[in-house]
């Protein structure tokens, strides 16, 4: 089945931009491409591969565009994380982090595509595994690998939801029933 294309204006956001470079410049990203911290690139945790997003700092009114080729940021109330050149173009180098504003302008439908809760990332396999199976008597659980330049991480993601907001009920749930850090994010195919 073939996407829709987004329409401009049509998916909007607000939150806190953070910035990524040196430590990561040259790694493998989430869509496979080597990382290019010169490029106008990004990481959006449920956003699709190839989205191309208008990101506005609050502050200063500066814009940007991106394209959507990674996940994250995997850092409680952050939004995007920016390549280098993003950032620069938006004058938040220093700071590391503004309050910007996303507008998905091309690419692919953000609204449509399967979702997750992940519950945890581990450096262990097995420790990911216990945990993967805790969950798995309730929910659709997987673990899905992680190269990051700090080590491998085994993420472990339960459910499996049309919808970001039924993924976002989940994450509320587990985070106030269990107090789980939670991070909804797009199972990518």
């Amino acid at each position: 089945m073939e996407r829709q294309p987004a329409v401009p204006g049509e998916w909007v956001e607000e939150g806190t931009a953070s910035w990524y470079g040196p430590t990561f410049d040259g790694h493998r990203t989430s869509n496979g491409e080597i990382y290019n911290m010169h490029e106008m690139t990004a990481a959006h945790r449920t956003l699709p591969f190839g989205a191309v997003v208008r990101v506005t700092n609050l502050t200063n009114g500066r814009q940007t565009e991106v394209r959507i080729n990674d996940r994250g940021p995997f850092v409680g109330n952050r939004v995007i994380d920016l390549s280098l050149s993003a950032a620069q173009a938006i004058e938040m180098v220093g700071p590391g982090t503004a309050s910007v504003r996303l507008e998905v302008i091309a690419g692919p439908d953000p609204r449509t595509g399967v979702f997750a809760v992940q519950v945890g990332a581990f450096l262990s396999q097995e420790n990911a595994e216990r945990f993967r199976a805790q969950f798995a008597a309730r929910y659709p659980a997987t673990m899905a690998t992680f190269d990051s330049p700090n080590g491998l991480f085994y993420r472990v993601r339960v459910g499996r939801f049309p919808s970001e907001d039924a993924a976002h009920q989940l994450a509320a749930d587990l985070h106030a029933t269990q107090q789980l850090t939670t991070f909804v994010v797009r199972l990518d195919e």
